[in-house]
């Protein structure tokens, strides 16, 4: 089991770039989150993989406790991993 984040991006957030943090399991992504000080009401469960979405400060705070980061590439081929494998995080989580 693993967390991951992506490459910071700037999507035109008042909060500046942001990056996605995801994980194996919505179990698992909810503990890291934890971890992190996320608040529950920011965790996005109905999106194409359930996610949180990281300030620049928050992603090298996950960084540091163990997520895993990857390029933009390898993000979007672990995202369609999870989506469409065994254990699909959507089924668990909402």
């Amino acid at each position: 089991m693993s967390v991951y984040v992506d490459p910071l991006c700037d999507y035109g957030w008042k909060f500046g770039p942001s990056c996605h943090l995801w994980a194996d399991s919505v179990e698992e992504l909810q503990a890291f989150a934890a971890r992190i000080s996320m608040r529950e009401d920011w965790f996005q469960p109905h999106a194409s993989l359930p996610h949180y979405d990281l300030t620049a400060g928050r992603r090298r705070l996950a960084v540091a406790l163990g997520a895993i980061e990857l390029d933009r590439r390898g993000a979007v081929m672990k995202w369609q991993s999870l989506r469409g494998g065994a254990g699909n995080v959507n089924s668990s989580g909402g």
